[in-house]
């Protein structure tokens, strides 16, 4: 690989905005719905954890390659680090696939020295709100790969771990986006709902990702997040997790994990209806992940056995699109009553009826 282009570090929101969209359909939904500046400024955030993101799941590399490249970037993103995104971006350059090889994923972290430019082009409060929570998120992933170094996968192994994983993996981007909203004056009620309930609103969605790509974690990147003492209880081995002959026994484990989701859905929603539409954000751009979380925990409930299988589980595109057009239509008053119509059926068979 030549190199040459990849690490020349230019500012390039255009291109940004264009990666974000090929590396995550549901977060560019999100980006999407922004105005500027606040779009432009969670699609870098984002784009900063997706590099670490990479690297985490990387099954192609060592475990002690992806802490030491995760230290690495954890010290280009902090600024007392003595790291450079030059450093980087030689080092793992070894893992990087050749340009008609590799996916979205990795042309993000070969592409890395563009997002940390146009990062750093960003003013300097709006840099200090998002390098926090992004090196708090590296710092867990690799601890997580450290602990867990001589199995070549993340095997969790109770709730409290699970939370944990979810506070680095999501509860920080929570944090992320309240740091952006609060450099505008909020008064001292919001602020403190705000605070109180940024980290559930990310828990919430990690745990629903977690309840519904249990097969894609273990086949595509050797990771178990389903507790293995819930899965024990079940007479499940971590190792076995997919296996067609302890499907209904996982399936069990799927749904408790689904519930356990569900515990964060009204302080989710609270956080929602607390958040300043100021900088360019818009209800619209958080209550869609929301409220597909809130779809995506029904199918759970209703199929389980799915996230174990190469089928997964999902909501359907006209869902959607249907969810989107609420959302857009739709104030913090409306929340309470969608949230409630989705959890019992389909958004665009719900609407459909209603016409």
């Amino acid at each position: 690989m030549s190199g040459r282009e990849c690490y020349r570090g230019d500012v390039d929101e255009a291109w940004c905005h264009e990666a974000v969209q090929g590396v995550s359909r549901t977060f560019a939904l999100t980006v999407d719905v922004l105005d500027e500046p606040m779009s432009t400024h969670i699609c870098l955030g984002y784009l900063l954890c997706r590099v670490a993101d990479t690297i985490e799941d990387a099954g192609h590399l060592p475990p002690e390659a992806q802490a030491r490249l995760l230290r690495t970037y954890r010290d280009v993103v902090d600024p007392e680090g003595e790291a450079t995104i030059e450093s980087f971006r030689t080092d793992v350059d070894e893992y990087v696939p050749e340009p008609g090889e590799r996916d979205e994923d990795w042309e993000v972290v070969a592409r890395s020295p563009t997002v940390f430019a146009t990062f750093a082009a960003l003013p300097e409060d709006v840099r200090g709100a998002i390098v926090g929570p992004v090196v708090e998120m590296v710092d867990g992933m690799a601890d997580f790969v450290e602990r867990y170094a001589d199995m070549g996968g993340l095997r969790i192994g109770d709730s409290d771990e699970l939370e944990e994983y979810c506070h680095y993996a999501a509860g920080t981007v929570g944090t992320l986006v309240t740091n952006l909203l609060m450099r505008e004056d909020v008064d001292s009620a919001r602020a403190e709902r705000m605070e109180g309930t940024a980290e559930q609103f990310g828990q919430l969605l990690q745990l629903t990702n977690v309840s519904k790509d249990v097969y894609d974690d273990y086949v595509e990147e050797n990771n178990v997040y389903l507790p293995g003492e819930w899965l024990a209880a079940e007479g499940v081995p971590q190792e076995e997790v997919v296996a067609p002959e302890h499907r209904g026994s996982a399936a069990r484990v799927v749904q408790r994990t689904a519930d356990h989701a569900r515990g964060f859905l009204d302080d989710a929603q609270t956080y929602l209806e607390s958040m300043p539409l100021v900088h360019g954000n818009t209800l619209e751009a958080w209550s869609v992940p929301f409220l597909l979380a809130v779809g995506t925990l029904r199918e759970l409930r209703a199929n389980p056995e799915h996230a174990l299988t190469e089928r997964g589980v999902k909501v359907s595109r006209e869902e959607v699109f249907a969810v989107t057009h609420a959302a857009s239509t739709s104030g913090r008053d409306a929340l309470a009553d969608l949230r409630e119509t989705i959890s019992n059926q389909p958004f665009h068979a719900a609407d459909a009826s209603a016409d």
